[in-house]
């Protein structure tokens, strides 16, 4: 009993030791930062005289502090962070070599794809043919198509009167030589949407990453799987349970590159647009971000507060897919911990693995916001007056275009350009938006896995099921890192 008490004191020291040396590297952090912007703005507004060399030595000592905090907290998110940090240092220091740093984002998001289809396929077959409750999954696809289309109606109106009050893109002037560069359009209609919805080919689907197809092709396929017999169900349901924890520890594995894949996106992105993206369009960045709070606020918050799920714990539970998703400007890229994640949080896996992804084409929350603001954007930019009426049509068509789209980077602005195209409204003011779309699409996509975790606790507390079943091992491992 003695040598317990003993180990459990040791962990307790060992604990206290690292809280001690977080808050001494965070400290340091804070106190270099700080230094480095006061010598900074001196030299800059007081036209002193001041060391390159200095202001580069105290940013890089930041760094080190960001890393040893890191590393003290043991923490995945912690480290991604300072990726973020390290790579928007990289790329604004040595421009040169942060442009080819571009390869260690793409080599992440290609790993993070592979994921994503036979982790959706697993959970979503063992889920509906491990409990075989036909019913359940039925009552889950209405309670979240209505919150879906509840949440994000809320956010088009949210992001449509902060254009309208800021009125970001009046005054804009066309580049002289705004030539019509070709984006690629797409028109839909109601037709092609639903169509959409359903794979041709499963094979082509996984190659695409068409999520909502292989979400569809999931379900059929576990709902066929459990109306055979249990001595033929059986082995495929093995299977199934097998692959998704093979995937989940494949995505354990993939995440530990994650921070080194940030740092390449982020000194990629600095490189070519420099800090300096913000002058041009800055108003139309702080309206964005403006009515993202509003709505993290306004919606979001409100909604946690009367599912009455834990402030805190689903903060923490959602802060590494969050932090994940707006450095990579991509919510497939944080898919597979989300996943994991909300089920640590308490949430079934049946039911992470039908709401989550299925959120990913009907609950784009950060996007639909977005394509609001920046289509009146594109108009005022423009000086073409739409009326209130005009508006809302071009609402209802972002709304209808934007479904079944697949959670990758710049989906959204080929969206963007198709209705810009289709309401007879000139192309160069999205043009304009390229130099900042890198920013925006970060916190859009950030705010879609956001809506997409709270959207998987609201439905599994209007189930009954949230903290009824515990998480696999896998899971609390992986969530643990």
């Amino acid at each position: 009993m003695k040598s317990l008490d003993d180990r459990r004191d040791a962990a307790d020291t060992n604990d206290t030791n690292h809280s001690r040396s977080q808050g001494r590297f965070l400290i340091a952090f804070f106190l270099l930062t700080g230094l480095a912007c006061i010598l900074w703005a001196v030299g800059h507004y007081g036209n002193v005289g001041m060391s390159a060399n200095l202001l580069l030595t105290l940013r890089w000592a930041a760094l080190i502090a960001v890393c040893g905090y890191a590393w003290a907290r043991r923490s995945l998110t912690a480290w991604i962070i300072a990726g973020m940090l390290i790579g928007a240092e990289i790329g604004y220091d040595w421009p040169g070599v942060a442009s080819h740093l571009q390869i260690l984002s793409k080599i992440f998001l290609r790993l993070i794809k592979t994921i994503v289809a036979p982790l959706i396929f697993s959970t979503l077959v063992v889920g509906i043919a491990g409990h075989s409750n036909l019913r359940q999954v039925g009552r889950m696809g209405i309670k979240a198509m209505v919150y879906f289309e509840l949440v994000t109606t809320i956010a088009l109106f949210i992001g449509l009167a902060a254009i309208n009050i800021s009125r970001a893109g009046v005054g804009v002037k066309q580049p002289p030589e705004a030539a019509p560069a070709h984006i690629a359009t797409q028109h839909q209609k109601a037709s092609d949407i639903i169509l959409h919805a359903f794979p041709e080919n499963i094979a082509k689907s996984v190659v695409e990453n068409q999520v909502l197809q292989v979400v569809v092709f999931s379900i059929i396929f576990a709902i066929a799987l459990a109306l055979l017999a249990d001595s033929r169900r059986r082995p495929m349901l093995q299977f199934c349970e097998s692959l998704s924890e093979v995937m989940f520890k494949f995505t354990n594995i993939v995440m530990l590159f994650a921070p080194i894949g940030v740092c390449g996106a982020m000194a990629f992105t600095i490189a070519n647009g420099g800090f300096g993206v913000l002058v041009n369009l800055l108003e139309l960045l702080a309206t964005l971000y403006a009515a993202l709070f509003i709505f993290l606020g306004a919606v979001l918050l409100p909604v946690v507060l009367l599912a009455r799920l834990p402030l805190r714990k689903f903060i923490n539970a959602i802060a590494e897919p969050v932090s994940i998703a707006f450095a990579t400007a991509s919510s497939e890229a944080a898919l597979p911990r989300a996943m994991e994640s909300m089920e640590a949080f308490g949430v079934p896996r049946q039911i992470v693995a039908f709401v989550l992804p299925t959120g990913y084409s009907f609950n784009l929350d950060g996007s639909t916001l977005y394509l609001a603001l920046s289509s009146i954007f594109v108009a005022q930019a423009a000086g073409i007056h739409m009326s209130l009426g005009q508006q809302l049509i071009m609402m209802l068509t972002l709304m209808l275009t934007s479904k079944g789209l697949a959670g990758v980077p710049r989906a959204m602005l080929v969206v963007l350009s198709g209705t810009v195209d289709s309401f007879h409204l000139p192309m160069w003011p999205v043009l304009i938006l390229l130099g900042v779309d890198q920013l925006m699409d970060m916190a859009r996509t950030a705010t879609n896995v956001l809506g997409n975790c709270l959207a998987t606790a609201v439905v599994a507390r209007w189930e009954g099921e949230l903290g009824k079943e515990e998480p696999s091992p896998t899971v609390m491992d992986a969530v643990a890192q």
